[in-house]
């Protein structure tokens, strides 16, 4: 942890970030039970508000599931250009503050306060200032985790969300960890949250006795990384100007598709939107990937990788075609995407070197 006390790290994550921007827009939305995305057969909810989550509508539900979770929920469309326009917003608030910031999504980022520009010696007192900055001006609320590295503050970022925030310092981290649930831990999901249940691993500390080799064991190449987290060694720094790896379109279909005739008629569509998304970018590719979900929800993907980058639709669409017939279809079709990656804004990261002080106020 002797390195890792040096730095002091905020994430801010807004609360229901889509819902509550179409609530702050229509207010007749307000108290209600929101959820952005399609209500129809195939539609799949985006975001839901917290009123919607006490009746247990989550992201990525069916709209079918939602809705019958919460007969009285209202659908809203998205909105992303708008989503878009007060992330920007919001955004230029962390600026002020400070130049490292590393954006997530939209709704969420890593701030590095070591250094900052108000010459403000708590990240606690910073993060609330933020908080209380994006409501007076943005109107939405936020919450916020504050520690010595990226893991920990996005962990503590839930703990009294929403409107709330949370402080762990050095001093409390390894403590903290050990006591942690393991399925809390960020980037331990329900598969393998299981897996360690069945290891006799429900804590932090449970984690902390097993050996390297035994979680290498177990969890391959993650297994040094469960061994390091757990440990309070986490020596990611936060990264301004995260390099986009990959763009993408897919769609859902109300109908499920029978036919490569009909599968090529939509991949024509969404070649389309991936070159207008490519272009926005500023990008192109090598690798084109082409995505195939089942109407038993299995998936496929078949990727080629070109000696050359392309952004071009006729390209792309040319290149999905010959993806699409290396392997018969298994069954009807529900989702297709295609998405472009191995792209050309691949830059060599810097080392940025910085004076530190040892003993911090948190």
């Amino acid at each position: 942890m002797e390195s890792e006390s040096q730095h002091k790290i905020i994430h801010i994550d807004m609360d229901a970030f889509y819902a509550s921007v179409e609530q702050m827009d229509n207010p007749e939305l307000q108290g209600k039970p929101v959820a952005v995305g399609g209500g129809s057969e195939r539609g799949v909810v985006a975001a839901a508000s917290y009123e919607a989550r006490k009746f247990g509508v989550r992201s990525a539900m069916s709209g079918v599931l939602a809705k019958k979770n919460c007969p009285g929920l209202i659908f809203v469309k998205p909105r992303f250009s708008r989503y878009k326009e007060i992330s920007k917003q919001i955004r230029k608030i962390f600026y002020e503050y400070t130049d490292l910031v590393e954006p997530l999504s939209l709704d969420e980022a890593y701030l590095d306060v070591t250094v900052n520009k108000k010459n403000k010696p708590s990240a606690t007192l910073i993060a609330r200032e933020i908080r209380r900055r994006i409501f007076n001006e943005v109107g939405l609320r936020a919450s916020a985790g504050i520690s010595s590295s990226k893991f920990i503050a996005k962990i503590a970022s839930d703990i009294n969300k929403p409107n709330g925030q949370k402080t762990i310092p050095p001093e409390e981290v390894i403590e903290f960890i050990e006591e942690l649930p393991i399925e809390k831990f960020f980037g331990i999901g329900k598969v393998t949250a299981s897996k360690m249940y069945q290891l006799g691993i429900f804590t932090g500390k449970d984690l902390k006795e097993k050996s390297l080799d035994f979680l290498r064991q177990h969890f391959k190449n993650s297994g040094a990384h469960y061994y390091q987290i757990v440990r309070g060694i986490y020596n990611s720094p936060v990264k301004p100007n995260r390099i986009q790896k990959s763009v993408a379109a897919e769609h859902t279909f109300t109908k499920n598709l029978t036919s490569e005739v009909y599968m090529l008629e939509r991949l024509d569509e969404i070649a389309q939107e991936l070159e207008r998304r490519l272009m926005r970018s500023s990008v192109a590719g090598k690798t084109v990937t082409l995505k195939i979900k089942y109407s038993d929800f299995t998936q496929q993907t078949r990727s080629k990788t070109m000696a050359y980058f392309i952004k071009d639709k006729n390209i792309l669409l040319a290149t999905v075609k010959e993806l699409l017939y290396q392997e018969k279809m298994q069954n009807s079709v529900r989702l297709l995407g295609i998405s472009v990656s191995n792209l050309n804004n691949q830059t060599q990261e810097k080392e940025s070197v910085m004076d530190i002080q040892l003993r911090f106020e948190f």
